[in-house]
This record gives structure tokens, C-alpha cells and sequence, in this order.
């Protein structure tokens, strides 16, 4: 509250009133009435200021640290208008919320020097009454004449204070002393007291919000640059900076944002033909693929460069270049589209030791940095054990890649392996660098292509890969893991597979046994399928009755687990209790025991599969002769076993 000029004689008057008698004059400001009133009852000295209360060194030390952004803020503006304060005998005081001083920047304080005062608290339990206890406890800039001062060596001068409150945040106190009262005018003061206020708030408010965009320039997953004309980097968040470190950037000395970074033209080769240097040109880019060339090596980024414009001639002033690294933006594609794996080892349930010692060694094997090659028949889990191995591998964190060898064609395999470029002017990665600092899961290998896999064994030993159509090398960095339904060896010593390739994923083989071999860990396999049904449909568990274990372990499942989870599955969505009988089990699956097969392939097919390619057990599975199946496998083209 700022105040019109008041009679000094009568607010003498009032003081003395209060000290002889303790009667307080109608005329004297409430918020004074009410201080004085605290000032009697704590017993606070009013012949001089008491400077007892001082905070300790050290801590006061850290504490300038703490507040140095506003301190030498307000040193700023008091160095501009030092002449007008020592003309006019001015103090200015910077108070934190505690009203400890934390800065005298002009004049003695009352005849204290700024050793004297810096580090005092000057708070109501201190001094009493003054500017800085009202503006404190009101929350309001204070106008306070000099006999309404509880100290009386402090009466001779007139004082205001400014609560400093950025977003209902009270930080400081600004508090300006007029020593010689005479010399100036009481508006002069309160104007400048109000705007050291308005600005410090200001300059906070915006302190604030620049160290919000640094946090989540600083969180984001890009690199963010800001240059100037001559080259000169002057600012790159937390990502790029440490990219920048790579090529000879240095922390700038204190803080002091006016030092460059450094140069683009003296680390980057190929700087004046990239899209910083054509964004001085008035050009902006937008998520253009963009190599920089520099003595290290070569980077490979997703670049967009915006130019900063001067309002007034159009000039650009600077660009903004905000880059992702492109093996950043595999992984984050990796993870967007959901390459992760989604099954750990401990997935793989067993309940006895034959399958066990081997989840064992996957688990070993998944810590060491070979390529490891999982062989075992179709449908025997190995996709799942590769999931698992990769999650237990220290590349858990990277992105998990399918490739299957058998989908397409050699050229379309070979682009899907490698990448491809179109004309130079369309590019697009492979698995291969889309696994970077991951794992790539190659299934049937034993059907890639004998020069495809030539070139991935050399891919493999030198750590890089050129797309098809491209000549420039790429670093790789994966983790391969191969699953083969056959003798891999064999069809490599046939020569029907590239040795160099065998050699590389050879080193490390887990042999996955079929499920006739681990007949004991059926009824713990089906009851996990059972509740992965259960939880990933939201219905309730299943049951297996005694009967129905007894019929699934009497089976020797040519289709390994594969069919297993068929038939498994088939039976929990088609039985109507909560116990699932061994009537409500089909071998065959989803396939039923009727005569579909005779007219459907797709159904004949399935039915097959689930037979394990023996007429004998899908004769006894459809209950017809073998000689009606000899007719129907030669309807279909297929091959009898």
C-alpha cells in the first residue's frame, strides 16, 4: 500500500504515544498500529539496529549462490542508476522471503556497511517495525515513513518495499531507503521501486519458462541447434550437445551464452551443403535425410532446419536445426510399431528336467554377445524362446526383429534383409539396420538364399551394410538369432548353405526338443495356455479333467506346441463348462472331424499339418482309410509320408 505525505511532527507524536502509554492514535495505519503492537510483545530493542541474527557463512554462501540469477539481476539495474542513488542517498536492499538480506548493493544501510547487513535478517523478530516486515506479512508494496519505524536511529529516513511474487510465488523482497528524506521526491522512489518489481518479477517469469523449454528440449529424443550466419553453434540441448562433443564442442566457460560452441565450417566438410547452410538462404527443410561429413566420421541424420527471420527486412538472423540420429529413429520406430519382444524365458514353462537344463543354457547363452542358432522341428516354441533370449540378452532395451526366410521371393527377401534405395532420392532401411543395438530373429534360415547369405556373413563381419542400389556403408550393430527346422550343418556341408554364415551362427546352438520328447511338461503346457487364453480375452480359467491329460499325453503331436496350442485353444472356446472333457478335445484343432477336408483344401491342408504329413495318423485322426487319403493327397498335390 503506497501512501500520500503525512505530518512527520504527528506521527512523532503517535509513536511516543504508543511507547509512554501504550495507546495507539486512530490515525496511525492499522498495518503499523498492528506491527507495533508485535514489536512491544517480542521485546524488540528500538534504540538501534540489532544485526545479531545472522545467518552462518557457509550457508549463506550457498544461498547467494542459490538466488544469483536475481541478484545479479538487480545489480544490473544498480549499476545503470548508481549516480542517481548515491546523489539522492538511496539504499536498495535485495531480501529473500525470510526477509534475510541477501544483497546491499547501494549506500550503508542505516550506517551499516554491506558486510554489516549483507547475510542480517531484518524480519519482525529482529528490527520490528519497518517496510520490510509490512510488505513481508501483507504481501504488498509498503510506503513507511521514518517515525513509524519501531528502531528509532532508523526514523530519520523514509523507506519503501516490494514483495517480489512470480505465478502466487513469493520470492523476494526490493526494499529502497531514503536516508537525507528531504533530497527526493517520495513518487520518484515509489516509481522506482515498482519497476525494479515489475521487472525482476518479469525477468523470473521468464527464467521459469526458459528453463521449461531447456527440460523438455533436454527430454525430447531430438537434437536441437541454434546458428548463426557465421556458422557459429550457440546453443544445442542435451542430445546434441553430446553429439557435438564428438567433434570438438567445449562447455561453455560459466554458463556465458555468448560463447559459441563452436563452428560449423570448421568441423563439418561438407557444412556448405547441408540444409543450415541453405536455411541462411531463406530455404527452409523439413525431415530431409541429410549425411554430415566430419574428420570422425560420418553422420546420418533426419534433419529440419527452420530460418529466423528479421521482422522488419526479412533478413534471417539464425536457423533452429532440430536432427534425429538415424539409428535413434530405428529404434524409435522399433518400439512404435511394437518390435519388442513379448515373451521371457521364464514364458517357457517345463516340469521336468529335459526341457529345463535347456531354458538353462538359453538363459547362459542369452548373456554372452555370440549369435546363437536354435534347430528343433516346426512348432516346437523356438520363435518364443528367441523372444525370450532377447529379453534376457543386455540388448533387452533395443528393438526385437522378425525376418522370415521363407515369405518371398530372393530379390524382394534381399531389399526386405538390406534395405533399398530407388534413383537416389527414395531410401529405405532393412531389418537388418532396423535391429541396430537389438536383435534380429531370422526364422527358417535354412531357406535364405545362398548369396543373400553370403552378403549378410560379410555384413556380420565387418559391422556395416550397404542398401541395394547404394554404395555407402552403414553401421551395424545386431544380434542374430536363427531358427532352422532341419540339420542346418547338413544342408551346409550339402553346400545347400553358405558356410561362412553357418560358421558366424554356429558358435552358439540350442537344439529344441520336439514334444513327444517331453511328454511330462504337457499338462503344465496346457494349463499356461490355458490362463494366457483367459487373460488376454478377459474370460475365467479352465480345467483340464484328469481324463483329458490322459488323452493329450497318450498323443505323440507330430505339430509339436503349435498344435498343441490349437487344440487347446479350439477346446477352451467350444466347451460350455468350466471343465474341459476329453470329448471337447480335436487333435485336429479348429479343424473338425467332419467332411469339409473333401471339398476344402485349406481344411485338408490343416489337417494334414496337424497329422505330421503321416497318412496312418490322419486316418485314424478323420476315420477313414488310408487308401481314401492316398485319393485326396494326390487331389491336393501333396506328397504322402
Amino acid at each position: 500500500m503506497l501512501r500520500e505525505q503525512r505530518s512527520r511532527e504527528k506521527l512523532e507524536a503517535y509513536y511516543r504515544q504508543f511507547r509512554q502509554n501504550g495507546v495507539i492514535d486512530q490515525n496511525v495505519h492499522p498495518w503499523v498500529a498492528d506491527s507495533w503492537l508485535k514489536s512491544r510483545d517480542l521485546n524488540i530493542p528500538s534504540d538501534r539496529i540489532d544485526t545479531i541474527r545472522m545467518a552462518d557463512k557457509g550457508d549463506f554462501a550457498e544461498l547467494q549462490k542459490k538466488h544469483s540469477s536475481a541478484i545479479e539481476f538487480l545489480g544490473n539495474i544498480s549499476d545503470n542508476i548508481r549516480e542517481f542513488l548515491q546523489h539522492y542517498s538511496l539504499s536498495l536492499l535485495l531480501l529473500d522471503s525470510s526477509c534475510l538480506v541477501l544483497k546491499s548493493y547501494a549506500q550503508p544501510f542505516y550506517q551499516l556497511t554491506a558486510g554489516e547487513i549483507e547475510g542480517a535478517y531484518i524480519d519482525m523478530e529482529s528490527v520490528g517495525t519497518s517496510s520490510v516486515s509490512i510488505a513481508c506479512e501483507h504481501r504488498a508494496p509498503f510506503w513507511m515513513f521514518g517515525p513509524e519505524m519501531w528502531v528509532e536511529e532508523c526514523q530519520q529516513g523514509d523507506a519503501c518495499s516490494a514483495p517480489i511474487i512470480v505465478d502466487d510465488d513469493f520470492r523476494y523482497i526490493v526494499t529502497l531507503v531514503a536516508v537525507r528524506k528531504a533530497q527526493v521526491d517520495q513518487d520518484a522512489v515509489i516509481a522506482l521501486l515498482l519497476t525494479m518489481k515489475e521487472s525482476l518479477e518479469q525477468h523470473l517469469r521468464q527464467e521459469a519458462r526458459l528453463k521449461a523449454q531447456e527440460a523438455i528440449l533436454d527430454a525430447t529424443p531430438l537434437a536441437v541447434y541454434h546458428v548463426l550466419p557465421d556458422g557459429s553453434m550457440v546453443y544445442a540441448n542435451e542430445l546434441g550437445l553430446s553429439r557435438l562433443k564428438k567433434i570438438g564442442a567445449k562447455d561453455k566457460e560459466n554458463g556465458d551464452k555468448s560463447k559459441s560452441l563452436l563452428n560449423l565450417n570448421d568441423h563439418i566438410m561438407n557444412y556448405r551443403h547441408t540444409p543450415i547452410a541453405k536455411g541462411f538462404e531463406g530455404i527452409p527443410s523439413f525431415n530431409k535425410a541429410v549425411t554430415w561429413i566430419t574428420n570422425n566420421r560420418t553422420y546420418e541424420d533426419i534433419t529440419t532446419v527452420v530460418p529466423l527471420k528479421n521482422e522488419i527486412d526479412g533478413s534471417v538472423n539464425s536457423v533452429v536445426a532440430v536432427s534425429m540420429p538415424i539409428e535413434d529413429l530405428r529404434m524409435l520406430v522399433a518400439h512404435a510399431a511394437g518390435f519388442t519382444a513379448k515373451y521371457s524365458l521364464g514364458s517357457l514353462v517345463s516340469d521336468g528336467d529335459t526341457f529345463g537344463s535347456i531354458r538353462e543354457r538359453a538363459f547362459r547363452l542369452a548373456r554372452s554377445r555370440n549369435h546363437i542358432l536354435l534347430q528343433g522341428e516346426a512348432g516346437t516354441g523356438k520363435q518364443r524362446m528367441a523372444h525370450g533370449i532377447h529379453q534376457a540378452s543386455n540388448r533387452a532395451a533395443g528393438p526385437f526383429i522378425t525376418l522370415h526366410c521363407g515369405d518371398t521371393t530372393p530379390e524382394i527377401m534381399e531389399q526386405d534383409l538390406f534395405g533399398v534405395t530407388y534413383g537416389g532420392d527414395v531410401s529405405h532401411q532393412g531389418k537388418l539396420e532396423l535391429a541396430h543395438g537389438g536383435t534380429l530373429f531370422m526364422d527358417e534360415i535354412e531357406k535364405l538364399p545362398k548369396d543373400i547369405a553370403a552378403k549378410l556373413a560379410r555384413a556380420l563381419q565387418s559391422g556395416s551394410a550397404c542398401r541395394v542400389g547404394e554404395k555407402l556403408a552403414r553401421n551395424i550393430d545386431v544380434r542374430i538369432v536363427a531358427a532352422c527346422d532341419s540339420d542346418l550343418r547338413r544342408l551346409t556341408e550339402r553346400k545347400l548353405f553358405d558356410k561362412d554364415l553357418f560358421g558366424i551362427i554356429s558358435h552358439s546352438i540350442i537344439r529344441v526338443p520336439g514334444l513327444r520328447s517331453r511328454k511330462e511338461d504337457i499338462p503344465v503346457l496346457a494349463d499356461n495356455i490355458i490362463k494366457e487364453l483367459a487373460t488376454l480375452h478377459q474370460m475365467p480359467i479352465k480345467t483340464l479333467a484328469a481324463e483329458t491329460i490322459d488323452k493329450l499325453t497318450s498323443y505323440d503331436w507330430p505339430g509339436n506346441i503349435k498344435q498343441l496350442q490349437g487344440v487347446i485353444e479350439y477346446a477352451f472356446f467350444n466347451t460350455e463348462g468350466m471343465v474341459i472333457q476329453p470329448e471337447n478335445i480335436s487333435l485336429l484343432g479348429d479343424v473338425k472331424p467332419d467332411t469339409s477336408w473333401k471339398s476344402d483344401k485349406a481344411v485338408f491342408l490343416k489337417a494334414w499339418q496337424a497329422a505330421g504329413g503321416n497318412v496312418s495318423r490322419m486316418a485314424n485322426l478323420l476315420n477313414v482309410s488310408r487308401v481314401t487319403l492316398y485319393r485326396y493327397l494326390k487331389k491336393y498335390g501333396l506328397e504322402k509320408n
